[in-house]
């Protein structure tokens, strides 16, 4: 009978979990003491970024109120001053930079990390990265003397037989024989084009490292069953990295916003509001604090920084969003063999 007790209880003791003592060595310690120190350094940083142009963004916002970000002119010898032409800009080459960016992304993530021979796909992933190391005044400088005009013969081209669609409207005759070439350039259709070469390094690299994730388990699956590469690109690696897709192209789309040097270079500033690439003359909020701010009064610097700060929850809001998609998104979901 005693030992029937004892076993009883010794199965009862097994059956309760033990705490495990969990203890850091003393390199642990130091490296989870420096990652915290780190990242609240970027987070301090940050807030304080912010908290100083939601400072500065305090007496525009009490003389113009909400009328700031709707206002299309910039005009401060007359005291009218707002950021809505302006603001439409900054989508307007955001959204032409991704047009061009994303498809050529997509592209060559999936080449180097499904076609391309294994010896090469370091010095390719070297070759791209180098890209993001390539100075912003050299894009535009690129974007201006090279690109500008085959460019602009791109955008009569578009407005020849696409220009039935108001974003692709120019006011000029593309079939008169001497075509006006300069309401072509100048655009932000030309700058759009110029600033995806710039972010298409950073999409790249977050839609080729997600890709490079796939389960090997179901690409082997799906040709086992007969499909082919293609088949396994579409039914395996697509799927998995839906969420590296989306977040790379929202990064991608943060930093577009920001561009200011190449964009400084390549168009002509103007305060339309208008939503028309092709056309000449457009202007960003990042070029508009670059051309403005070495004559800004003090009124007018505190208008600047406003609209800095502006572009500075934009930004924060599309990297926070795409920080996300990238850091939720699993093999499995969606996947069909």
């Amino acid at each position: 009978m005693s030992t029937i007790v004892r076993v009883e209880e010794s199965s009862s003791a097994a059956a309760t979990p033990r705490r495990l003592a969990r203890s850091e060595s003393g390199s642990d310690r130091v490296f989870a003491i420096g990652g915290r120190a780190v990242g609240a350094t970027v987070l301090a940083i940050t807030g304080g970024i912010g908290l100083f142009l939601a400072l500065q963004a305090v007496p525009t916002f009490k003389r113009y109120g909400l009328g700031f970000l709707t206002e299309t002119q910039w005009q401060p010898e007359a005291d009218v001053v707002g950021i809505g032409s302006v603001l439409l800009g900054t989508l307007t080459v955001a959204l032409v930079a991704m047009t061009f960016a994303f498809p050529l992304a997509l592209a060559t993530a999936l080449y180097i990390s499904e076609y391309a021979p294994v010896r090469l796909r370091s010095t390719l992933v070297s070759m791209v990265d180098l890209m993001a190391a390539v100075p912003s005044i050299i894009y535009g400088l690129w974007g201006f003397f090279l690109l500008q005009p085959y460019a602009s013969r791109l955008a009569r081209w578009l407005h020849t037989y696409l220009g039935f669609l108001p974003f692709f409207r120019v006011d000029t005759d593309p079939h008169a024989a001497m075509w006006e070439q300069t309401r072509y350039t100048a655009s932000a259709f030309v700058a759009g084009i110029a600033v995806a070469m710039m972010v298409l390094p950073m999409a790249s690299a977050v839609m080729r490292e997600v890709f490079s994730q796939a389960p090997a388990g179901e690409r082997e699956g799906a040709i086992a069953l007969g499909s082919t590469r293609w088949g396994v690109i579409r039914a395996v690696v697509l799927p998995f990295g839906k969420g590296g897709i989306i977040g790379g192209t929202m990064l991608g789309m943060g930093r577009a916003l920001g561009e200011t040097i190449a964009v400084v270079l390549i168009i002509s500033p103007s305060f339309d509001l208008k939503f028309r690439p092709l056309e000449v003359g457009t202007n960003t909020i990042s070029a508009l604090i670059a051309g403005r701010f070495g004559e800004a009064s003090a009124s007018q610097l505190s208008a600047l920084l406003t609209a800095g700060f502006v572009l500075f929850i934009i930004t924060l809001v599309v990297n926070t969003i795409a920080s996300m998609v990238v850091g939720r998104s699993r093999s499995g979901a969606g996947t069909d063999i």
